[in-house]
């Protein structure tokens, strides 16, 4: 017998099913913060730990780890996608959110230490999520499909991790400019992952779709973090 099952796509839902299907999400959205929260104290609690991921950020070390965390966030996003397996979903966000803990640990030793306290880390969350919140409602407000922010992002992030390459190699600072224009290139892919949200996804990828805002709403923390932190 022909297997005629086909996606149910989130955008073929009447409006309340669709309205739990967000839900859905962006409650997976906040368990990753708090899981990321979480994973960062005990990391904090290490020294070890610490010290070794400050090891990471002096010359090639940091463009290797940038290097394996596009390696873990591309495999993580790859077995989300390939299998329906909610379990095999859940170990790939889980496996993610680890490795985005681990990298952030020296901007946030940074950052604590600018202060002496949490209120640097503190200002950069509320802002954060104050943009996050506008963006996302830009996209439910408007419906606009942003799927033609694709091909533009991609281009955006091989040319900022050309200048961080070249940075690390040169020795150069990319400066305060640098940190702004990826502040709008995370911006730009909040609506782009929202906008996936409403016209693309099938009713199964609530998890992947969480990923995908977790992911964008964490570089738009990294930059916010990285200006606020500047003297």
């Amino acid at each position: 017998m022909e297997n005629t099952t086909q996606k149910l796509f989130v955008s073929d839902l009447p409006n309340v099913e669709r309205v739990a299907f967000y839900k859905k999400t962006y409650s997976h959205v906040a368990g990753g913060v708090l899981f990321f929260i979480l994973v960062e104290y005990l990391f904090f609690q290490s020294e070890t730990i610490i010290n070794f991921a400050l090891s990471l950020t002096q010359g090639y070390k940091w463009l290797l780890m940038l290097g394996g965390f596009m390696f873990i966030t591309n495999y993580s996003e790859r077995m989300m996608l390939k299998t329906p397996d909610l379990k095999t979903q859940y170990i790939a966000y889980g496996i993610y959110i680890i490795a985005e803990a681990f990298i952030f640990i020296p901007l946030l030793f940074i950052a604590i230490s600018y202060t002496n306290n949490f209120d640097l880390l503190n200002q950069a969350a509320i802002v954060t999520l104050s943009l996050f919140s506008g963006l996302t409602a830009i996209v439910f407000v408007t419906k606009k499909d942003f799927s033609f922010m694709r091909s533009t992002l991609t281009i955006g992030f091989f040319i900022a991790l050309g200048l961080i390459a070249a940075g690390i190699l040169f020795g150069f600072n990319l400066g305060l400019w640098f940190s702004v224009g990826m502040c709008a290139l995370a911006a730009g892919s909040i609506l782009y992952q929202t906008s996936n949200l409403i016209h693309k996804y099938s009713t199964d990828q609530y998890v992947p779709a969480a990923l995908g805002l977790f992911a964008s709403l964490m570089l738009l923390f990294w930059y916010v973090l990285s200006i606020f932190s500047r003297d």
